[in-house]
């Protein structure tokens, strides 16, 4: 199944403006079907997943707590 840009913004909830600049920026990749762009939906349904994906690795990363240094020194 093929979503329009306009139903892909629905979709997700957001601006088309926002649409248009993933699909600029090669995010979101498109077919034409002569007149409008279209964009395979079960495609991009795992486009967002492996963005989800990526979001929990990093902030997994980012709560990791940093180990201790025996080579620092308290200079107070």
């Amino acid at each position: 199944m093929y979503l329009t840009l306009e139903e892909t913004a629905d979709y997700l909830g957001t601006e088309i403006s926002e649409i248009y600049r993933l699909v600029r920026e090669t995010q979101i990749r498109t077919v034409s079907d002569g007149e409008k762009l279209l964009v395979n939906k079960q495609q991009f349904n795992l486009y967002l997943k492996s963005l989800e994906a990526y979001k929990i690795e990093i902030q997994n990363y980012l709560n990791e707590s940093l180990p201790e240094d025996s080579n620092i020194k308290d200079e107070d």
